[in-house]
């Protein structure tokens, strides 16, 4: 882990997190946890890099999250030189369900 992101609190969200049992319990704590733009930020992220993971060029991702070209430049970056987190979900969601 990043040097930066070791700090107890943010061992104790992880923690939190990996708690989680059920999607209603995801739910209500990411409500209670986030704000609204908090969260649509993290989905957008999600969608982003998802729709990068899919080789979509910018102008598509653009027109359907309404994300920046900076958001999609940092979510490409993380997608590329990041920590493979982003790739694991997608990896798992698409054997949960066939596809993402």
């Amino acid at each position: 882990m990043i040097a930066k992101l070791k700090d107890e609190n943010i061992e104790f969200l992880y923690r939190a997190v990996l708690a989680l049992q059920t999607r209603e319990e995801c739910e209500r704590f990411f409500e209670d946890l986030c704000t609204v733009p908090e969260l649509r930020a993290m989905s957008q992220r999600l969608t982003v890099a998802k729709m990068l993971s899919e080789h979509r060029v910018y102008s598509d991702i653009v027109a359907a999250t309404g994300a920046s070209t900076a958001t999609i430049s940092r979510v490409n970056r993380s997608l590329n030189y990041g920590c493979d987190g982003y790739s694991t979900i997608f990896a798992r969601l698409d054997g949960e369900n066939g596809h993402v």
